[in-house]
């Protein structure tokens, strides 16, 4: 266990940003969710002694969060959502000088510095002042600082915020690469794709309080799901066909169907002149999780 909070609380005068919650994260790579303002930032700050709990308590590799702040931002890696970074500064100097910050020799700090920015896909390019950077190149940079100390747990807060798709999918296959080479990760983020293709586990909370957590694969295996998609009378399609679905528009998401559903949409389809354009096996995804749960 990397992680562990009990009933842990943050409020803001007598707004709760976070309340009672309790979670327990292991090792591996773990997807913190939730919409906007449902308290995964707030969350974060609290883990890493940023800002002070109102109530309860919690550990970060065994260490107190409230009485062993420094212990604990020695050993994690902290990519902030927002900008940390020094624009007047080259982005070789800025990460040495978080290197030098974290505890390394000046020395050791600016070969790290060169490593982990060329590893974060920053070239040449490092050598330019930070202020004349893309928003992509500058998640690229708070990424290099968060690794320069090789921290044990890393904690990565809407990475891949601003980026192109191009760079989007450059800065997953970095975490995904980092979280196999044994690194522990925290990512959190409302962009579900995002979590769904680098982590084994999620943690889904929403207005501060804890609505699911568990391995994706064992949330996400629980359903057979047929999608269909009609020009028109989606639930006429459905005529006697006993099964559960929902309908979105002239898209159908069917469940629990019979062996025959194929057949028995396609007679219906044909005894009411109704054009199937699309028929389709679906998986289940984190969106479908993410909806289901917090549609209501």
């Amino acid at each position: 266990m990397i992680i562990r909070t009990d009933n842990l609380s943050k409020y803001y005068d007598h707004i709760p940003a976070i309340r009672e919650l309790s979670i327990k994260i292991e090792e591996g790579a773990t997807g913190l969710l939730g919409p906007n303002g449902a308290g995964k930032s707030t969350l974060i700050r609290v883990l890493l002694g940023l800002l002070q709990p109102s109530s309860g308590d919690g550990t970060v590799l065994k260490f107190d969060i409230k009485k062993e702040r420094v212990k604990i931002r020695e050993k994690i890696g902290y990519m902030p959502e927002h900008d940390c970074l020094i624009g007047n500064m080259t982005a070789v100097a800025f990460v040495t000088y978080m290197g030098v910050i974290r505890g390394l020799p000046k020395d050791d700090a600016l070969q790290r510095a060169h490593e982990t920015l060329y590893y974060a896909g920053i070239g040449e390019e490092r050598y330019r002042k930070i202020k004349e950077y893309s928003s992509g190149m500058k998640q690229r940079v708070k990424l290099a600082q968060a690794l320069v100390h090789d921290p044990e747990i890393l904690f990565l807060d809407e990475p891949t915020d601003g980026m192109d798709p191009f760079g989007r999918d450059e800065m997953l296959a970095i975490i995904k690469d980092i979280s196999k080479k044994g690194k522990n990760v925290l990512l959190s983020s409302h962009i579900l794709p995002d979590v769904e293709e680098v982590c084994d586990k999620v943690i889904l909370i929403n207005k501060g309080e804890l609505v699911v957590e568990g391995s994706i694969s064992e949330l996400l295996e629980n359903k057979n799901i047929l999608e269909v998609r009609v020009k028109k009378d989606p639930e006429i399609l459905l005529k006697n066909i006993e099964c559960r679905y929902e309908i979105f528009g002239n898209t159908i998401k069917i469940e629990d169907y019979p062996d025959n559903i194929y057949s028995k949409l396609l007679k219906n389809a044909a005894e009411n002149n109704i054009q199937i354009r699309y028929i389709s096996d679906a998986r289940n995804s984190l969106e479908d999780l993410f909806v289901n749960l917090l549609g209501d």
